[in-house]
Order: C-alpha cells, then sequence, then structure tokens
C-alpha cells in the first residue's frame, strides 16, 4: 500500500490512519469537529499526496485532452484550471478530474486517487494519435493544502510569488524558499485556500513551513467540510452508474465541437437522476444508502449525508427522481426502519461570506 512522503510526521501528530483509494492516510489527529472548525474559522493543513498527478506534455497536449476529458482543454488559458470529467464509451463518469495548464504544451491533470489506475489506462488507450507524452507522477509529487480565511496569511510570506493574486481555479509556478512548487488555488472545502504541489522528497519541507500555522486536517473533516460545500465525492455521488448529465455537467460539452469519448452516448440524453440537496430540523442524520420517499412512493437514495458542523442540523446529497426534486418538496427518509422529515433544499449548504 503506498504512503505518504508525510506518514512519519502524521505519526508524530499522533493521527489515526485509513486505507484511502489504496493510500495509507491521515482520518483525524484528535477531535474531527475541531478540525473541521478551524477550516471554516481559521486555517486548516491537509496532506492530499494521495491525489493523482499525469503530465500531458507537447504540441497535441491539449487536442488529446479534448478527446479523452468531456470539457474543451485546448482553450484553457496558461494559468488556469478546469474541472472536468472521463467518462466510458457508454458515458459512465470514470472520475471527476482537474486540469491546470502550467505552459502551452504542458498540462497537469489530478484525479481521484482511488481512480489513478483507471484514468491512467485510459489515457494510454485513448492517446494513440496525438503528438503527446503521458507521464504518471502519482509516486513522485506530493500535495500539501492550506484551507481556510487565513490561508493566504499563512503562505504568502512563504512563496516567492504573488499567491494572492491567483484567481479562484488557476496555478502558477513559484518557490517555497528553494523548492519548486507548483501553486493552485482551487480546494474541497467551500473556504478560500490553496494546494501545494512539490516532489516527494520536497514534501515534507512543504509540510514543515506551514504546519505550525494551521491545524491538522484528516480525511473525516475534509468529508464533512466538502459534503456542506455540496461537492461531490467519487464512489457516493459520482459512479461509472451515472453519466455528467445526471451530475449536472452537461453544460461542459453542450457547445463543444471536438470529438470525445462517449459523446455519441451524451448526445440529447435527458438525466435519469439528478443529485440534489435535503435537509433537516430534527437531529437524527441520513447516511448513505438510506431511501428517499415522497408519499409511499420511492423517489430517490441517500449518497452522502451527516449533521453538519457548521450549519447545526443534518444535511445529505441524494440521487432523486429528477421529476420529484424540486426545491422545497417535504419529503422522508428512512433511517433504520423509520421515517424521518427533511426538505429538498438549495445548494450548496455552506457558502463562505466573502464568495
Amino acid at each position: 500500500m503506498p504512503e505518504s512522503p508525510l506518514k512519519a510526521a502524521h505519526e508524530v501528530l499522533g493521527a489515526s490512519f485509513t486505507d484511502f483509494g489504496g493510500w495509507t492516510m491521515p482520518l483525524k489527529y484528535g477531535s474531527e469537529l475541531e478540525e473541521h472548525r478551524a477550516v471554516r474559522e481559521d486555517v486548516g493543513i491537509f496532506d492530499l499526496s494521495h491525489m493523482g498527478e499525469i503530465e500531458v506534455t507537447g504540441p497535441e497536449a491539449g487536442a488529446f485532452l479534448d478527446y479523452a476529458l468531456i470539457s474543451s482543454i485546448s482553450n484553457l488559458k496558461v494559468g488556469k484550471a478546469k474541472y472536468s470529467m472521463i467518462v466510458d464509451d457508454n458515458g459512465g463518469i470514470l472520475d471527476d478530474l482537474i486540469t491546470y495548464r502550467l505552459s502551452e504544451d504542458r498540462f497537469l491533470v489530478v484525479p481521484n486517487a482511488a481512480n489513478t489506475a483507471t484514468v491512467w489506462a485510459a489515457f494510454q488507450a485513448r492517446a494513440e494519435g496525438f503528438d503527446a507524452e503521458l507521464r504518471n507522477r502519482s509516486e513522485e509529487i506530493g500535495l500539501v493544502a492550506v484551507q481556510g480565511p487565513r490561508s493566504l496569511e499563512v503562505i504568502a510570506p512563504l512563496l516567492d510569488g504573488t499567491p494572492g493574486d491567483l484567481p479562484y481555479y488557476s496555478a502558477a509556478e513559484m518557490k517555497l524558499g528553494s523548492i519548486d512548487v507548483v501553486v493552485a488555488r482551487t480546494g474541497y472545502t467551500g473556504e478560500d485556500g490553496f494546494e501545494l504541489f512539490a516532489s516527494f522528497a520536497d514534501t515534507p519541507k512543504v509540510w514543515e513551513a506551514v504546519i505550525g500555522s494551521g491545524t491538522p486536517c484528516g480525511l473525516a473533516a475534509r468529508d464533512s467540510l466538502r459534503l456542506e460545500a455540496s461537492m461531490p465525492l467519487y464512489g457516493h455521488e459520482l459512479s461509472a452508474e451515472i453519466t455528467p448529465v445526471e451530475a449536472g455537467m452537461g453544460r461542459a460539452f453542450a457547445k463543444k465541437d471536438a470529438d470525445f469519448v462517449g459523446k455519441a452516448a451524451l448526445a440529447g440524453r435527458e438525466p435519469s437522476v439528478v443529485i440534489a440537496g435535503l435537509t433537516s430540523e430534527q437531529r437524527r442524520a441520513a447516511r448513505e444508502g438510506a431511501e428517499v420517499y415522497l408519499g409511499e412512493e420511492k423517489i430517490g437514495v441517500v449518497t452522502s449525508g451527516q449533521p453538519s458542523p457548521t450549519l447545526g442540523h443534518p444535511v445529505a446529497l441524494a440521487h432523486l427522481d429528477p421529476a420529484h426534486a424540486e426545491v422545497g418538496t417535504a419529503v422522508e427518509i428512512d433511517i433504520r426502519g423509520r421515517r424521518y422529515p427533511f426538505t429538498i433544499s438549495e445548494t450548496p449548504f455552506y457558502k463562505r461570506k466573502d464568495a
């Protein structure tokens, strides 16, 4: 099982570990509630070295990514990032990922840890005929995320560039001391934040530079934060059983002229389900797999759910029948054999004030 270059640092901090996407990663260091609140109110530091990194270079790197992914990537400006998806021939989602354009002919694609091997295999199969070189650097590049209201205050003095000038969904190459880093402003928590990509050898130095200024946070807090921000998680909201149309990503290819894998299957498709938000005023949280009812009709199933630390009440995401997914609809969720009242709600559940 792969290990983060920060494993020793996590052990010193007393982390509890879990298997995530085939990697041994910190679940939490102490109280996951305190870690969650640190990101909302101050700053949290995450090790995301389990995420994949695939470098795509060459004269036709952009054209290749146009074909491999559902979005248009070749028109992405240098320094910008784009959230997209990779699908199979039938349109089923293989992964959701972010692509950064670092120069005219160099892109960094970041898939989810559990799907890196799948994305890498698909990329290799789709690369034939393109003047592009692929390199899987997932076990060469580490990743430290600094998330929260004070994130810029923490990283700005450490870098030779001006991360504050980076707009949301952008990236730039900078120096942290003598260390080469790619600084991205994307994130998965609903807060402002930055991701620092560095070589495995240099990742411990990046961690040491920032950890004294924030709270170390594990995967448990990352999950509760992303749920409050209504960000989908592969294996929960997203899977090969649904397409980008169900995931609300039809706009990504609606005006795309270039051919791409899955295009024929997605053309004119109507959603079989929608990803919707659910909230409740009572305290019982709905968990993954709980069934959603409108009267006696089952209209969907919960994909993620838990009490919201920030909002103080349960929140959930679910796959619902599009005909019954109107915001404001009162529904019931079966939780261990008993039905509890929930309401279909606007998402995201949480949005920071300065967003």
